[in-house]
């Protein structure tokens, strides 16, 4: 049974090294780029910057925009507009006589939309030195000048990068589709409610109230005539710096961009009516709503686009300064207070969650309705994450920032088609029958038709020890088109309604399995998990073996089993 098991990881690690080895030669520079890749390269001007020397958020809006859509149509074959950009947070600024450099390529195509990738780095001719200044996802939809249908070509990707894009694309569009709601719900929370700051102290928002308007010209538009949206959030980062400035008497630093969506288009011609004011300030920095509305002639006002902005006041040595609290005005300034501080925690979360490397999210972060959607994304992206390594190796160790941990892969050939195996280890109250760690799998709360979070109980590793807990939330998904895998994926998180116990030693872990087209068990072992696998990858146990070999028989035992997984029933 052990030289069984040994093949077994050793058939892996073989497999996963054939693929590295095509990987890597395709990685390497000079043999491949994405066809749909776009570049360009731009010497920061006095016309293009500030009163300080530098890049006008405005100006790189712009040509982000330009790269992109030039990005999108080469894959598309057709026009292409820009539908949404998500969050864009600003690291570093860039000073007259530098060089931006901008790349896009096309990550995902779905129907008649796809999201674009771009990478912002900033270039010092003198020193030779490079540095990140932002990355950004944007979606463009495909128009066609005649009535048929677009439907796009899929991405195929070719390197490791571009596999692992890919796959996280679908996950991000998830997240664009529901953020709205999430916004909303958070609102409906009273127990979120915040009272407004002493009015002695605060100051008035009306004073930063700005209204500006643009007369759209054919430079400011595309081949199809329609208004660069790139143009559009240009103009809108002008009066959201104007009335930034007027709440601090300074001129203030733009360091993010809440996600965004457009409306509508603009065509030339139009009169674009732009409006800021202040929302909300915090302790550090201030969030900025702009409104963009557009008319033709006598016609009614169009809603084009909006969007929040946050802003810092930097020190002499490049510090955030304090600001100071506001007044809103009575009900709209009151709705749009609130709205900023819910637009807050989730910016937060959203940044924690997402922006940051995956090493730097610990296992275990804490849940709750307002991060749900991020946390799920969080967990599915770890998974893809962990699947997409491209050095595989027998008991192979990999470095993170502050830690080691122990990666390791299980693959078995399924024996029934990949959706049925999908439905029944999505089960996961059912693990019990199969897998001798899990004693006890409880569903604690159905977040919603794909996520579920449950508490795991599992034996001591010594004789007479105490038993070990997890709280793991669920997330499977199936396919979004024919080349992508089933997956689930299970990670550790923090429910404020179960906190750990003296009954239970809580531990935490990242796990999960892929189908496609073998079924594929993935897991990150903490130090709570290393005692249960470390006799299987020393070789001295074939405790992996029986477990697989009895999932196999689950399985296939349950072949014929045609109910869905419904969790809620349990």
């Amino acid at each position: 049974d052990i030289s069984t098991l040994n093949r077994c990881f050793c058939m892996a690690s073989e497999s996963h090294h054939k693929e590295n080895l095509h990987n890597l030669q395709l990685e390497d520079e000079g043999q491949h780029r994405n066809p749909s890749e776009v570049k360009m390269s731009q010497i920061v001007l006095p016309c293009h910057a500030n009163h300080c020397g530098e890049l006008s958020i405005g100006q790189l809006l712009k040509w982000m925009d330009c790269t992109a859509c030039l990005s999108a149509e080469r894959h598309a074959g057709c026009p292409c507009v820009t539908a949404s950009v998500d969050d864009i947070y600003f690291e570093h600024t860039i000073g007259v006589g530098q060089v931006v450099n901008i790349k896009a390529k096309v990550n995902r195509a779905f129907n008649s939309s796809m999201e674009v990738g771009i990478e912002v780095s900033c270039e010092d001719l003198y020193s030779g030195r490079h540095w990140r200044v932002c990355q950004a996802f944007a979606t463009f939809v495909a128009k066609r000048t005649d009535a048929n249908k677009v439907q796009l070509r899929q991405v195929v990707p070719c390197t490791h990068q571009e596999q692992v894009e890919h796959s996280l694309a679908a996950e991000r569009r998830r997240m664009r589709l529901i953020h709205h709601d999430i916004i909303q719900d958070l609102l409906n929370n009273k127990t979120f409610q915040r009272k407004n700051h002493d009015e002695d102290e605060a100051l008035p928002t009306e004073r930063t109230r700005v209204e500006s308007v643009e007369l759209v010209l054919p430079p400011h538009a595309n081949h199809q005539v329609n208004t660069f949206g790139g143009q559009i959030m240009a103009w809108m980062e002008n009066v959201a710096t104007i009335a930034a400035s007027r709440l601090c008497n300074a001129h203030p630093t733009l360091r993010a961009i809440d996600m965004f969506h457009f409306r509508g288009p603009s065509q030339v011609g139009d009169r674009l009516v732009l409006k800021a004011i202040v929302n909300n300030t915090f302790k550090n920095s201030m969030e900025v709503g702009v409104c963009a509305e557009a008319y033709h002639r006598d016609e009614p006002l169009r809603h084009i686009n909006s969007a929040f902005m946050t802003f810092e006041v930097l020190d002499e040595k490049g510090r955030p300064c304090p600001l100071p609290p506001i007044k809103p005005e009575p009900q709209e300034g009151q709705r749009r207070y609130q709205e900023a501080l819910a637009r807050k925690k989730i910016r937060l979360d959203r940044k924690y969650i997402i922006s940051c490397k995956q090493t730097e999210v610990p296992l275990s972060v804490p849940w709750d309705t307002s991060n749900q959607i991020y946390l799920s994304y969080n967990n599915v992206s770890a998974l893809k994450m962990l699947a997409a390594k491209n050095n595989w190796d027998l008991f192979a160790y990999y470095r993170v920032e502050e830690s080691q941990s122990l990666c390791f892969r299980v693959e078995f050939e399924m024996e029934i088609p990949a959706q049925r195996a999908f439905i029944l280890l999505s089960d996961i109250s059912r693990r019990h029958e199969w897998d001798q760690h899990y004693i006890l799998c409880k569903l604690l709360l159905r977040v919603d038709e794909d996520d579920f979070i449950y508490q795991v109980v599992t034996p001591s590793v010594s004789k007479g020890g105490q038993y070990q807990d997890f709280i793991l939330l669920a997330s499977r998904r199936p396919p979004c088109d024919s080349g992508d895998p089933y997956v689930i994926a299970l990670r550790s998180v923090a429910l404020p309604s179960h906190p750990p116990t003296e009954e239970f030693h809580r531990g935490e872990c990242l796990t999960g399995f892929l189908f496609c087209p073998q079924i594929s068990y993935y897991n990150q072992a903490s130090p709570e998990v290393l005692p249960y696998i470390s006799t299987d990858i020393a070789g001295l146990s074939s405790s992996f073996y029986s477990i697989f070999c009895a999932c196999r028989q689950y399985l296939l035992d349950n072949i014929m089993c045609t109910s869905a997984f419904t969790p809620s029933a349990l």
